[in-house]
């Protein structure tokens, strides 16, 4: 009895193993283009539940899936509408897993392995390794299986077994085995592979069989509400979004067997050739696809019914405090969607020292002291993000990460960089407001005009490089090339202006110094923006710019 037991805990290891490494590189190969299309094509829920039905089906993890939707919505990119007809796709993708193991292939299993192993060890290429890791994690999920069904084969000579297995009849208690082994294995799919395996041994009836996945569904909900928890209000209601769908969808499919229990099995039965495996399978999926049908038209109701579990108004954080609005304690980790959420806290940080940047030439000008004492606030509230991001950047990088993903990293620890030096310079500007007030220099009007001229560029082209940046929109990419060359050359000319007004006495020295070094800084804050505009790119437009400009001077 204990070499079969350890032969079951083997088997199940290496197909959990197995299921995790298939999974996760498909994660990792597919995730950054899913993420897009997650993005893209969730506008209306039914939209949702097609694409979320897809996605789950390719990475093969509902869990990934739901994750990944609870983290978009707490980072706002998914309202609770769309996540829920994601949500709502993925419990339908989610049985592609139990269809691949209806079909026996544990035959094909060493050659899967062998290829796989082939892959990752003699390809060079990131993406052919990914792919290598998906067909080894294929093979050992199917090893596992082999070696779990070898030992279930001799448990079925046992007459105590099949006693103990034959009087699990209680419905409520298969009900309550599914969602405890789910929830302890964290994987809906690894608890239907062992109940297709038992019910192919003829060690489970597919009547009780029936009532055990639907305690899957709602044991599938844990990683989910996990998630939830560290994560903002709509994050949790997300997570509450799942959960309630699967448990009003398993009250409503416990009723449909309990009251015509002989009509389904009949069905399920003639459309699976009488294979106690395909049945499982079949009835897997069946069971989820007639909950979406069910269960879609009320998805107003269901995000409603999410409002009266958690309530309370979303505070914004990071307003007032030192606080992160998308990475942090408030956030869900996603692997699929960590360099998404830094990049959306790097777009803040990087709106933060735009406003400063305004704020200090203001203070400049105008020698407001409330202005110069906010750009000090929150030039500290910069410094903060700038070294939490980088501190999450590093941490994430050493995760596993989508091969895109991965390849954005460098960029993204230099883009913070770059807006830390934007906050630097508008703290500059502000220690030039301070000597302006303590030592009583005056600038001309002209100099005023030509400093407001300045920042007005460098403002156009820092905002143009941050929405490149961040939403990969590349409608100013000429534009920002335009004005770093419009930027260097105003540069050039205020020196020379302010010189001359030097030597016409029309200014002190004092500010003379003091404009030239703010017009230096201006330009320097137009290189850091190019920097940041261009930071994900592969080739970089400006040396491009400069090669062709090289080539046409020499002819």
């Amino acid at each position: 009895m204990l070499e079969i037991i350890l032969g079951l805990m083997g088997g199940l290891g290496l197909f959990l193993y197995g299921m995790k490494l298939m999974s996760d590189a498909l994660e990792k190969a597919a995730g950054a283009k899913m993420r897009s299309i997650l993005e893209f094509f969730t506008k209306t829920p039914l939209r949702g539940i097609l694409v979320g039905t897809v996605f789950t089906a390719v990475i093969q993890s509902s869990s990934a899936a739901t994750v990944m939707t609870v983290s978009f919505v707490n980072s706002g990119l998914m309202n609770l509408y769309q996540a829920a007809g994601v949500i709502m796709g993925a419990n339908i993708g989610t049985t592609v897993t139990s269809q691949l193991i209806s079909f026996n292939l544990s035959a094909f299993a060493p050659v899967i392995v062998m290829a796989g192993i082939v892959m990752v060890m003699f390809c060079k290429k990131n993406k052919v390794q990914r792919v290598g890791e998906v067909l080894l994690g294929f093979g050992i999920l199917f090893m596992g299986l082999n070696t779990m069904s070898a030992s279930m084969s001799v448990l079925r000579e046992s007459p105590r077994v099949v006693e103990i297995m034959g009087s699990l009849s209680n419905h409520f208690i298969a009900l309550l085995v599914g969602i405890i082994v789910t929830a302890v294995l964290q994987s809906s799919s690894a608890t239907v592979g062992i109940i297709l395996l038992l019910a192919q041994q003829g060690l489970l009836d597919i009547r009780i069989c029936l009532f055990i996945i639907l305690g899957c569904n709602i044991g599938a909900c844990v990683s989910a509400l996990l998630a939830g928890l560290s994560g903002k209000r709509d994050a949790k209601r997300a997570s509450l979004i799942h959960l309630l769908f699967n448990i009003i969808g398993t009250i409503l499919m416990y009723l449909v067997f309990t009251l015509a229990m002989e009509p389904v099995v009949h069905f399920i039965g003639s459309i699976s050739g009488m294979d106690p495996g395909r049945e499982v399978a079949n009835a897997h999926t069946l069971i989820k696809i007639v909950e979406v049908i069910a269960l879609a038209p009320f998805i107003k109701q269901i995000v409603k019914l999410t409002g009266f579990f958690v309530r309370g108004e979303e505070t914004r954080a990071g307003e007032e405090g030192f606080e992160l609005q998308y990475i942090g304690k408030k956030s869900v980790f996603s692997p699929t969607t960590a360099v998404f959420d830094a990049t959306r806290e790097m777009e803040r940080m990087g709106q933060m020292a735009i406003m400063n940047l305004e704020r200090a030439m203001n203070a400049l000008i105008t020698l407001d002291e409330n202005d110069i004492k906010e750009v000090y606030q929150v030039e500290k509230k910069i410094d903060f993000l700038n070294h939490a991001i980088t501190n999450y950047l590093v941490k994430i990088n050493q995760t596993s990460l989508p091969i895109d993903d991965k390849q954005s990293i460098a960029g993204l620890f230099h883009v913070v960089n770059d807006v830390e030096r934007i906050g630097d310079h508008a703290e500059n500007i502000a220690d030039a407001a301070v000597s302006r007030l303590e030592r009583k220099i005056e600038f001309s009007e002209q100099a005023k005009k030509e400093l407001s001229g300045m920042l007005d560029k460098v403002i156009k082209i820092t905002t143009y490089a941050l929405d490149m940046f961040s939403h990969n929109n590349q409608e100013h990419m000429e534009e920002i090339l335009e004005l770093e060359d419009l930027v260097d050359e105003a540069e050039r000319e205020l020196q020379e202006s302010h010189i001359q007004r030097l030597t016409r006495n029309e200014c002190t020295a004092s500010a003379g110094m003091m404009f030239s070094d703010i017009i230096s800084g201006l330009e320097r804050v137009s290189d850091h923006a190019t920097n940041i505009a261009f930071s994900l790119m592969e080739e970089d437009p400006v040396e491009q710019q400069k090669e062709q400009r090289a080539q046409a001077a020499g002819r």
